[in-house]
């Protein structure tokens, strides 16, 4: 696997081992443990942040439903998953294409031994799956013929159906197709936790300076007072699960009442109704976003902000405004992406997009683990 990062590491080692058998090496190692762990984190931005979350998601071996199973990010992904045991892959794709492509790309992938192989074109499970979906959808123009074809053809939705039946412990969608339809399917069949109102989506960026994430990128083109109080709400409790205390900026172009369009008024007041509502959290706004990321710049404007320090989580007025922001500080400071990840719906799924890599889903894999063991825990309590 030549583009294999791990390759990086491996090979590092290697060549320390080798200079110290010949007495050239200038620093002998003493620890090759922690070089291959210093080495791991270099390779993998994202290692310190998911270090907790892969060490969690170990515990306890919970199956992922990857939809696009034949994609080679994929497969490479469930490699990982499966050499790491951080979780049992459930793969949707038709059983030759995905042999071939394991094959092509010499992973050592076995269906059976390492993943689960769902086939469309050849499941028991196609009636069950296709009764189940006209069930939901009968009085949403979805006929019995077409819930067949739906069935047979759109592997988000077996993915969803799976979930929904217990069949897999999460799902993880997105690597082909667009978001907003992966969204009305996974809204469809699985819908929302109970007493939220509105998903929303969250991505973490990990910059060579610090790591920040980023909502609502994906979800709400405007939302609402209520629906920016609720998502800020719930990305705060998925940083907690990175063992990230979230600080809170609610960023605008106005700074602290120097405007009073509807977009800062809607920022101020989302950011007073979360005083009120969750005193705990760290939460200030409406501001700019540099003053929100820098503790200097905003003493200027505000020396008595409730916020200490660099904000962690920017919580946007529009996804044009979260998505165009998340997506340029991505390119121009080289960052690491964690996610998106999905907020508020009723299982542990994730969509992701287009960009993904392996190790992104990876990351999100490990994320959607660790969401099922606390969903279960929840389940056994109550």
């Amino acid at each position: 696997k030549p583009f294999d990062p791990r390759l990086i590491v491996n090979i590092s080692i290697a060549v320390a081992k080798a200079a110290m058998d010949t007495g050239v090496a200038a620093r002998p190692i003493k620890d090759f443990d922690a070089y291959r762990e210093k080495l791991t984190q270099h390779t993998y931005r994202s290692n310190m942040l998911m270090r907790s979350l892969f060490s969690a998601s170990k515990k306890e071996t919970k199956k992922i439903v990857f939809a696009e199973g034949e994609e080679d990010r994929v497969l490479m992904a469930a490699q990982t998953l499966a050499d790491d045991k951080l979780a049992r892959p459930i793969l949707i794709g038709r059983e030759k294409v995905v042999e071939s492509r394991i094959k092509k790309m010499r992973l050592r992938l076995a269906a059976g031994r390492d993943f689960d192989l769902v086939d469309p074109e050849n499941d028991t499970r196609y009636r069950d799956y296709w009764t189940s979906y006209h069930q939901v959808m009968e009085r949403k123009g979805v006929s019995p013929a077409v819930a067949k074809l739906v069935v047979r053809t759109n592997p988000t939705v077996i993915a969803a159906l799976m979930v929904q039946k217990n069949e897999a412990d999460a799902m993880i969608c997105g690597v082909v197709g667009q978001y907003h339809e992966h969204m009305k399917h996974v809204h469809d069949i699985i819908g929302l936790k109970k007493g939220v109102e509105t998903a929303a989506a969250c991505v973490g960026l990990i910059t060579q300076k610090q790591t920040v994430f980023f909502c609502d990128t994906h979800v709400n083109p405007n939302p609402s007072i209520a629906q920016i109080v609720e998502m800020t709400r719930l990305a705060s409790e998925e940083m907690q699960r990175f063992g990230i205390e979230p600080k809170i900026a609610m960023v605008s172009h106005s700074n602290f009442g120097t405007h009073n369009h509807p977009s800062a008024i809607k920022m101020r007041q989302a950011a007073a109704e979360l005083h009120a509502r969750e005193p705990d959290l760290e939460v200030e706004g409406e501001m700019h976003a540099d003053a929100a990321l820098s503790e200097e710049i905003r003493k200027i404007v505000m020396p008595n902000s409730r916020l200490k320090g660099a904000a962690n989580l920017l919580v946007f007025p529009t996804v044009e405004a979260a998505n165009i922001t998340y997506n340029a500080v991505k390119i121009m400071s080289e960052g690491t992406a964690v996610g998106p990840f999905l907020l508020g719906v009723a299982k542990p799924v994730h969509i992701v997009t287009s960009a993904a890599t392996p190790r992104g889903l990876v990351n999100i894999a490990a994320l959607a683990a660790v969401g099922a063991q606390a969903m279960a825990g929840q389940e056994v309590s109550a």
